[in-house]
């Protein structure tokens, strides 16, 4: 955080044992709680069961804050690894069947009716498939107070996509076949998907490399996509699909900064706001080459590929810290939010 040149904001957690915490978490600060509906992958953060997850809602709701939620079914999921593992069966193909659609929308539809109940702001975080969004948007219908995000992975790659590039694509929930990723386009057209996030998941190289057995269900379940967000957006939103800028704004920082409390210092240009600004050089493109990755560890699904759209420009509360490819100025560096 101390390397920032961008501000952030902190989540809190929401994990077996720590509701006694969650007022004190929102008094330092947080911009709402995060929770896993299965098996994280860490170690020290523990899915909830449903007797924490309906009790702090319960909290999170008194506490006027909101709960990001990962909903995948930890039963449905667990049981199906298992049975696949048992026999064998290890491939990237047996993963994304270990983790089907449904365990998704069984998560969802638990998750709705205890923010129906509880009166808690809700997120849906990495839906992947537009089957997923139809029954949020069903949810919103009734009144439930619960928003869905899907991030650029979902947007652009597919089951082949996993097979053809390994580890690199792994993530949770899984890439989904062709059709999900058409209709989660559709969803983004119609409105029914609020935000874009890149659920930037990064991990050294070798938690990305299968050993000599090939069991797919080993290898770390999260893709560094931080830095390609827009790119994506722009060239398989904007560019193939007709998505307007406008659409791409309002999913990717004005609907962000007003469902997580941040808006209107963030989210929008206006007198008062601070002057965040993207400039973006649209008709230029570019091939993205691991050299271009500034996060730590550089690697990235997206290497390879052709975009349209160069951004030339950050600028943050009015001052420049990025140019062409350079971070300019060191000296400024990120507040919390």
């Amino acid at each position: 955080m101390q390397k920032s040149i961008l501000d952030f904001g902190l989540w809190g957690g929401l994990v077996p044992g720590n509701l006694d915490s969650l007022e004190h978490l929102k008094d330092l600060g947080v911009i709402g709680f995060k929770g896993f509906m299965s098996d994280s992958g860490i170690d020290e953060f523990p899915h909830v069961d449903d007797c924490t997850l309906f009790k702090g809602m319960q909290k999170i709701a008194r506490l006027g804050s909101i709960l990001a939620l990962h909903a995948e079914s930890d039963v449905i999921t667990k049981q199906l690894a298992d049975w696949y593992k048992s026999q064998g069966n290890r491939t990237a193909r047996d993963y994304v069947a270990s983790r089907p659609v449904i365990s998704e929308i069984e998560a969802v539809g638990r998750a709705a009716a205890y923010a129906e109940i509880t009166g808690c702001k809700l997120h849906i975080v990495h839906a992947s498939s537009g089957k997923v969004i139809k029954y949020i948007s069903e949810a919103k219908q009734r009144g439930v107070d619960i928003t869905v995000e899907t991030c650029p992975h979902y947007l652009s790659f597919t089951i082949e996509d996993l097979e053809r590039l390994g580890g690199m694509a792994k993530c949770a929930p899984p890439l989904r076949e062709r059709e999900d990723v058409e209709s989660l386009w559709e969803a983004l057209k119609s409105g029914e998907i609020d935000i874009i996030g890149s659920d930037h998941s990064p991990s050294p190289p070798a938690m990305k490399v299968a050993s000599d057995n090939g069991d797919f269900f080993s290898l770390w379940g999260g893709i560094s996509g931080a830095q390609t967000t827009l790119n994506v957006m722009l060239e398989e939103g904007y560019w193939r699909r007709g998505i307007p800028l406008e659409v791409i704004v309002r999913v990717t920082a004005t609907n962000p900064a007003k469902r997580f409390g941040l808006y209107p210092r963030k989210g929008t240009i206006a007198v008062g706001s601070d002057a965040d600004l993207t400039l973006v050089d649209l008709q230029s493109s570019f091939v993205l080459k691991e050299t271009d990755l500034l996060y730590r560890h550089q690697q990235s699904p997206y290497i390879g590929k052709s975009f349209r759209g160069i951004v030339t420009h950050t600028i943050l509360r009015g001052r420049v810290v990025f140019q062409r490819g350079e971070i300019i100025d060191s000296n400024i560096s990120g507040q919390i939010v």
